[in-house]
């Protein structure tokens, strides 16, 4: 069974434009250094052939992936989706852990797109599970390593 994969519209873009550059770019060019390694003679030996090839493999299994995310993809664009107040996929979450007063800000997306340094988090994360269907005042049980944490939610964007 197909499992349908979440992605916000940036999420859906950086895959397409990576698709794109992959497909005008990367892959030809790989193609071409093959052909030229191949001019140099005996393949067993021949370093340059097999690391393009190696090149060509990776290339190949990335643009097969980036296909696959796009065909399983659903597109979700928080912004047409009427503002509940509550914490739902592509929305962005400030919270307070309760204890350290430390304040944190996430965006919550697809699972690719997911970059803790950049504030996005999968949708899938505990800390996100633990945020979705929360309003602004609620508090949020996250289960980490090192025990519960929680978390005070702040403010909920759509944007």
């Amino acid at each position: 069974m197909q499992q349908i994969v979440p992605m916000t519209v940036e999420g859906d873009r950086r895959l397409r434009e990576e698709l794109l550059q992959l497909k005008s770019e990367a892959r030809p060019s790989v193609i071409a250094a093959i052909a030229e390694a191949r001019e140099h003679g005996d393949l067993k030996e021949n370093a340059e052939y097999h690391a393009a090839r190696e090149q060509q493999g990776f290339i190949e299994g990335r643009i097969a992936d980036i296909e696959g995310k796009l065909a399983d993809g659903r597109v979700i664009d928080v912004t047409q989706i009427a503002n509940t107040g509550k914490v739902i996929f592509g929305t962005t979450v400030t919270m307070i852990n309760c204890d350290t007063d430390e304040e944190l800000v996430y965006t919550i997306v697809g699972e690719d797109e997911a970059d803790v340094k950049d504030g996005k988090i999968s949708v899938t994360s505990p800390i996100a599970r633990a945020l979705v269907g929360k309003e602004e005042g609620d508090a949020a049980m996250v289960t980490t390593p090192a025990g519960i944490v929680e978390y005070e939610v702040e403010k909920v964007e759509h944007i």
